[in-house]
């Protein structure tokens, strides 16, 4: 990722700032696969109503097959896949895997007959703790209790295998099903959740974690290899829910292919972890299904909230839970795509990290509440949360330390920074960002504005190579994103840049940040385009001047966020409403497609309810219901 840096610090830095990357080669000319991802295959669906979403009615099944046979698709095996992946035989064109999650007893009435008619291959997934489930067992599988005569028996999936048509995969022995997640009492996929106990008032460390997953999985393994002849080659996921530390200990057990449920093409590469599959819902007929299987996702316009976790925190546990209902109420009734949760505690306001909003190992914990936030946020409002953290602005507890590792700056004013060409800074900071992700729900990770070098700070890195210091900074952010991505995979990514490196290009010096830069290494780039926070006399003129100066850089205005301030922070009074929907709409008319708010101040209702809505709300028609 440094390879363009030809010198500066010589061995030093480069063995600081090597960061590894995950990529895999593909094999050559292979063709991208479709992956289909059905469950209970019935009879009785109830048309699109039925109570249980994940159910498809047996003529829809069976059209779906007839249209693919029809349509010159060539349904392919896992052991295909598998092979192809390996540089062995190539995929014939429009290759289609079909898949059939829980192990449902329809797999075998309903799907198999199917499946030997048509001469179309597929992977069942089986939750081996349901397969020959006791009489007496119960289980709460969505719209009603399943029994005994709902799951698969052995005996079931070894005609099935010994057809040649049907491989089995685990889908776990016994993870299908939530865990406590937090001291409130969340309760999140069991495959990726690290335990809290609440009797011992702690979570499940690595070692238990780990032991956890690799007991469930060893016995799901042994217990496919027992009865059906065959060791699984693939796992699937509950909820779509893992890891690359979950995948590693599946590959440990020979499980080297798993999926997840985002998107319906995949391309094959070495790399068989995290395979796309189309989640068959509804009950669709041929006519629905067909678009679907051809849909290109189309660029969303983003609308944000950033909220300060330090106004949901109160040291009395019950106003806590008040001015979280209260955010929630706020965050349901606007309706924004995401949210940008603080997940740091900067309680005297200067810009760094005092303490943290998750468990640990290297600063304060001032509450245990970022995963509680952001996990009520997620299934009560629909957003997609990204856990906002500093890049380099953490006050480590330990003076000598922090000492030590401190840049040395001339400004009085200089957010607090730690040297991120030092072995100790990238080895804490990296804990950080991986204990984040190990103990939290994220969707992504937005890189706070500490992220900023002056000329004179760390003069040994790249002298006199802005666009060097530049990618330096920003190849650390990325092997952030890499040690949270070992618990959260494919995470989004958006990094704050100020105002002034875009209005003009000699300011990179000053800053390291370059908004192509940006925009070529993260997903999207938060602009802070907040005119009295650069005390522009003309903020309407100022901000003209910025709306053109970023297409330079991006054209299409398909990457760049414009955060828009909501308090002037000079005068300490918030911006009038009327003023932030002149603002909005004027860069609307000039092509601005996504924004987000900086404070959203929730408990003051500023910007106000009905503001925040008709500006920021990506319905439709977003007006209270009556």
């Amino acid at each position: 990722m440094l390879k363009t840096l030809r010198h500066g610090l010589g061995c030093m830095l480069l063995a600081g700032l090597a960061w590894a990357t995950h990529a895999e080669a593909a094999p050559a000319s292979l063709p991208p696969v479709l992956v289909l991802s059905y469950h209970d295959i019935r009879d009785d669906v109830a048309g699109t109503q039925d109570p249980d979403r994940y159910a498809t009615d047996s003529q829809n099944f069976a059209a779906h097959l007839e249209w693919l046979d029809a349509h010159d698709f060539h349904p392919v095996s896992l052991s295909q896949l598998v092979e192809a992946s390996r540089g062995g035989a190539s995929l014939p064109e429009r290759p289609v895997l079909l898949t059939f999650d829980d192990g449902l007893r329809s797999t075998y009435t309903r799907a198999f007959p199917l499946l030997r008619a048509y001469g179309f291959p597929a992977l069942v997934a089986v939750v081996t703790d349901w397969v020959d489930l006791p009489a007496e067992r119960v289980v709460d599988y969505g719209p009603r209790p399943f029994r005994r005569d709902d799951f698969l028996t052995w005996a079931q999936l070894r005609e099935m295998r010994d057809s040649g048509l049907v491989e089995i995969a685990s889908h776990t022995h016994d993870l299908h099903h939530g865990v406590r997640a937090n001291p409130q009492g969340n309760s999140t996929p069991a495959a990726v959740t690290r335990i809290y106990d609440p009797a011992r008032a702690d979570y499940e460390d690595a070692a238990r974690y780990e032991q956890r997953i690799r007991d469930d999985l060893a016995r799901s393994r042994d217990l496919i290899t027992q009865h059906t002849g065959q060791a699984p080659r693939a796992i699937v996921w509950p909820y779509a829910a893992y890891s690359r530390n979950s995948n590693r200990i599946a590959e440990s057990l020979g499980m080297q292919v798993s999926f997840d449920l985002e998107g319906a093409w995949t391309a094959v590469s070495a790399d068989l972890h995290g395979l796309a599959r189309l989640l068959v819902t509804g009950n669709p007929s041929v006519t629905q299904l067909v678009p679907e299987l051809y849909a290109q996702p189309s660029p969303q316009n983003m609308r944000a909230l950033q909220v300060d976790l330090d106004a949901v925190y109160d040291p009395d546990p019950a106003q806590q839970e008040r001015n979280l209902g209260k955010l929630l109420e706020k965050v349901r009734a606007i309706s924004p795509t995401y949210v940008f949760l603080q997940a740091f505690a900067d309680p005297d306001g200067n810009g760094s990290a005092d303490a943290l909003y998750f468990p640990n190992r290297f600063l304060p914990m001032r509450a245990d509440l970022y995963n509680r936030v952001a996990w009520q946020l997620r299934t009560r409002t629909g957003v997609e949360v990204f856990g906002w953290l500093p890049v380099l602005g953490f006050e480590l507890p330990d003076r000598v330390q922090r000492d030590a590792l401190a840049i040395r700056s001339r400004e009085a004013d200089a957010i607090f920074r730690l040297d991120f060409t030092q072995p100790d800074t990238q080895r804490i900071i990296r804990g950080i960002y991986d204990d984040l992700a190990a103990n939290s729900y994220l969707h992504g990770l937005l890189f706070h504005d500490d992220a900023y070098l002056r000329d004179h700070e760390l003069p040994q890195l790249f002298p006199g190579q802005p666009a060097a210091r530049t990618q330096a900074l920003i190849d650390f952010t990325l092997s952030l994103r890499d040690a949270a991505e070992q618990w959260r995979p494919k995470l989004k990514t958006i990094a704050n840049i100020y105002a002034m490196p875009v209005l003009d290009a000699r300011s990179e010096a000053w800053f390291a940040q370059n908004l192509s830069a940006f925009n070529r290494a993260y997903d999207h780039s938060a602009l802070m385009a907040m005119p009295w926070m650069e005390r522009a006399p003309r903020p309407q003129r100022w901000m003209d001047t910025l709306v053109e100066a970023v297409k330079q850089h991006d054209p299409g205005l398909q990457k760049t966020i414009f955060e828009l301030q909501t308090v002037d922070w000079n005068t300490r009074q918030p911006i009038a409403d009327a003023t932030l929907s002149r603002q909005m709409l004027r860069l609307q008319s000039q092509g601005v497609r996504h924004f987000a708010w900086y404070p959203y101040d929730f408990t003051r209702d500023r910007p106000s309810l009905p503001t925040a809505r008709a500006l920021m709300s990506v319905n439709p028609f977003p007006y209270e219901e009556r």
